[in-house]
């Protein structure tokens, strides 16, 4: 039989005042404290400030959802604004435009697909692609073990890099270009949504056609 964990045992008792367990802290006592985190208004910045997380349904196959998100090509379908990619070298980078702002921004992008967990990071960086350092980490879960229904839940989460406050590479930008792609940071939950839900019709409008949801030449 194995042991008992000893939680926390190498942790001074009274070094952590602020992690509660039900062996420090009561249920009792741990209903109000929930209750004080629960309300009916929410700071903008408390919500979307350092991540931008979403999630939605797909009336399709998680495992033909992953694999149509695998391709980086896909990004042109269902992005709001990205286009245009194709392969640079044979490392895994492609070049495409993000036609936000002025229009003919480079955005490069390496994507990090995992079949056995079927995550999807898309390692992505406007004007240069040495350092790609907008990450867009997505995951496809069964809604059949999750929802008890057939179908894809899919989870999408951006973090709030420092370089969305500043353009760590100005010389590389377009001449004359004003806009920085950290300036929608605030409309990023939206912006998202509008392309979650994009994603979602296309998957499953192929779907319930039979059609493939990754389509030949992708």
């Amino acid at each position: 039989m194995t042991e008992p964990l000893a939680a926390l045992s190498d942790i001074p008792p009274d070094a952590l005042p602020a992690v509660h367990r039900i062996e420090n802290t009561p249920a009792e006592e741990a209903h109000p404290m929930i209750a004080e985190m629960v309300h009916s208004v929410y700071p903008h910045d408390q919500i979307y400030g350092d991540y931008c997380t979403l999630q939605g349904f797909v009336a399709a196959p998680a495992r033909q959802v992953y694999d149509y998100l695998a391709h980086t090509r896909s990004l042109e379908e269902w992005t709001f604004s990205l286009r245009g990619f194709a392969p640079v070298g044979d490392d895994g980078l492609w070049l495409g435009k993000d036609l936000l702002g002025d229009g003919d921004t480079d955005i490069y992008a390496r994507t990090r697909a995992c079949p056995d967990a079927m995550t999807v990071d898309y390692h992505c960086a406007w004007d240069q692609g040495e350092h790609l350092w907008m990450i867009y980490l997505m995951r496809v879960v069964d809604a059949q073990v999750v929802l008890d229904k057939p179908g894809s839940v899919v989870l999408w989460t951006n973090c709030h890099h420092p370089f969305y406050d500043r353009n760590p590479f100005p010389e590389k930008a377009l001449p004359g270009r004003d806009a920085w792609v950290g300036d929608y940071w605030d409309v990023f939950y939206p912006g998202h949504r509008l392309e979650l839900d994009n994603l979602t019709q296309i998957c499953e409008y192929r779907h319930a056609h039979g059609l493939p949801l990754t389509p030949a030449g992708l």
